[in-house]
């Protein structure tokens, strides 16, 4: 199962196409997907959206051996991507997927059994308020230990960066159970050893069948990954799950596989891939369009 662990992250502000090479990368994706992209004004987020999506026709491809036009990704109500597909096999038993994107970076990262949430944050500094009376927007999301941890973190930088991490753990772990609702995330409070060794409390009852992490992807980015147990979902998302339940010796095979190492990708290698599967255009070809 090992190999269904996978992350992989994308810099896209190392990327500035052309118009031309833009479209061409467009129109390797189905035509439902194409104009959720095309609706956003601003390049930079059409950039985010496109690569966002490229990366979960790749991985499924390069993963799953499932060819570019056999790929169906849909989404539930709450917005969480999922692959319809019943041609995973045993190796995968519940295979899935999450993508994130914020700043410079967009990721996704895949489990073979458990639940998987993913989330990057920018530690963006407030332009128009202080950090503090930033970060009190958000309070009511945070258990008063974890406020207390925010507010005692140092320096106002070093305040704004905890005050991301946790929040970037909140979000990875509402992905993963794939509910697009924040309500009640006071509830949800993080324990961790200097951002090592992290456990999640509900209700203050620990929830021991969760792992987490957290990473500095680099220019202020940190990404986060949950990974937890199916029966955990959402009821929209159970149903997208090729199964729920799992008994404790086969899921804490899951639950302790190794967490990939974050693998760099560029867009000309996943437009690439999409080339090379569909025999469009050849290297020549998209270095002329690029």
């Amino acid at each position: 199962m090992e190999k269904g662990v996978q992350r992989w992250v994308v810099d896209v502000s190392k990327w500035n196409p052309s118009p031309n090479y833009f479209s061409l990368a467009l129109s390797l994706l189905p035509h439902h997907e194409q104009s959720p992209i095309t609706r956003y004004v601003r390049m930079e987020d059409r950039k985010r959206a496109l690569v966002s999506r490229l990366l979960q026709y790749a991985l499924v491809h390069e993963l799953l051996g499932i060819r570019y036009g056999e790929i169906i990704i849909n989404r539930t109500l709450e917005g969480k991507p999922y692959l319809e597909c019943d041609k995973v096999g045993i190796e995968f038993p519940n295979f899935n997927f999450n993508v994130s994107h914020h700043g410079d970076f967009v990721a996704i990262a895949s489990e073979p059994l458990c639940l998987v949430g993913l989330d990057i944050v920018c530690c963006v500094t407030p332009c128009k308020e202080t950090i503090q009376e930033f970060i009190q927007n958000f309070s009511s999301y945070f258990s008063s230990l974890e406020w207390d941890n925010i507010l005692s973190a140092g320096t106002c930088e070093e305040i704004l960066v905890e005050f991301y991490k946790y929040w970037c753990l909140k979000e990875a772990y509402v992905k993963a159970i794939g509910s697009g609702l924040v309500y009640g995330l006071d509830k949800v409070e993080f324990h961790h050893n200097n951002w090592t060794n992290i456990f999640l409390k509900i209700d203050d009852v620990p929830l021991m069948e969760w792992r987490f992490w957290i990473f500095e992807l680099g220019k202020r980015h940190w990404v986060s990954v949950a990974r937890g147990p199916p029966r955990s979902a959402t009821e929209s998302y159970k149903r997208t799950l090729n199964k729920v339940e799992f008994d404790e010796e086969e899921y804490n095979q899951g639950l302790h596989l190794a967490n990939a190492s974050f693998v760099w990708k560029t867009v000309e290698q996943l437009v690439q891939v999409a080339y090379g599967v569909n025999g469009i255009l050849d290297e020549q070809s998209a270095r002329t369009c690029s």
